[in-house]
């Protein structure tokens, strides 16, 4: 990544929540911007106030005022939330201006209606991101530019992996798989405490066995090239405990669970993008940008 991919540019971070924040943070403690050229609109006062103190960055509670300078504007706000803020925001985002979107479930079509604007990539991080190990699927509208797509791969990149697909419906289902994954693994990770708790193990020693395993194990996966199955395989020894533990999790349909969780949290994603083209009426929700989350 090179830092000239912004010099002269203005970022304006629509939302100051949690994944706002976190690529403030991943752009300005990685070098890629300064804090001079990033200003955020954020309706919670103590999160400005937190903002500004944090990152020395520009903030206000006007959403227009943000954008309409911005040679990139951030949307980062709850679905919810988007329909009043492309009200808003429509006709006042600079016509050569990229849109950078990490609002799940929104179509690129739903965007550039309500926006009035074509240069729109779209993006699914995920948790991790805020520590720099997410991973984010990512697509552009045709309108987009090298230059422009560069920037969002720079942007991208600071907080971990990217993968660009070719269609947008890879959005929707990299929501059910990546970006609604962390929560699979804590689910997983908070259930394998409580067993260990429940065989004898103090809360802080469970808790430490099953990071440090979950962690080692994703390393591990990582550095190998075997099918995940093999490597299963590997530390399943007959009759032993590995296979008992299997022959129980196969019984309770953990297999058919996951896919069906899986496929409940795709076909949300694609039920808030056909909300959010639905008219939206009244004011914008304050405080439902994220910032508490």
């Amino acid at each position: 990544m090179s830092e000239q991919q912004f010099d002269g540019l203005t970022l304006a971070f629509i939302g100051g929540g949690t994944m706002g924040g976190a690529i403030v943070h991943a752009l300005i403690s990685t070098g890629q911007v300064s804090p001079d050229q990033v200003v955020v609109s954020e309706p919670y006062a103590p999160r400005r106030d937190e903002l500004h103190e944090r990152y020395a960055v520009a903030v206000v509670d006007d959403n227009v005022a943000a954008a309409s300078e911005a040679d990139i504007v951030v949307l980062a706000v709850k679905p919810q939330v988007l329909p009043a803020v492309m009200r808003q925001l429509q006709g006042c985002i600079r016509p050569n201006a990229l849109v950078f979107s990490i609002v799940a479930g929104m179509p690129i079509v739903t965007m550039r209606n309500g926006l009035h604007h074509d240069a729109i990539v779209r993006t699914m991080p995920n948790t991790p991101a805020q520590i720099g190990e997410g991973m984010t699927v990512w697509t552009a509208a045709p309108q987009v530019t090298e230059a422009q797509l560069g920037q969002a791969r720079a942007i991208l990149q600071t907080m971990g992996l990217e993968m660009y697909v070719d269609h947008e419906d890879a959005l929707d289902m990299a929501t059910a798989v990546s970006g609604t994954g962390p929560t699979y693994v804590f689910m997983l990770m908070e259930a394998l405490v409580d067993a260990a708790v429940h065989l004898g193990f103090a809360r802080h020693q469970a808790r430490t066995l099953v990071i440090q395993t979950v962690l080692g194990s994703v390393k591990y996966a990582q550095q190998s090239n075997l099918h995940l199955a093999e490597m299963r395989n590997m530390v399943t020894s007959p009759g032993g405990t590995s296979a008992e533990a299997i022959y129980q999790m196969e019984k309770g349909g953990v297999r058919t669970v996951f896919s069906k969780a899986v496929w409940a949290a795709y076909k949300k994603s694609r039920l808030l993008g056909e909300r959010a083209q639905q008219p939206a009426e009244g004011p914008l929700p304050v405080g439902e940008d994220g910032s508490k989350d």
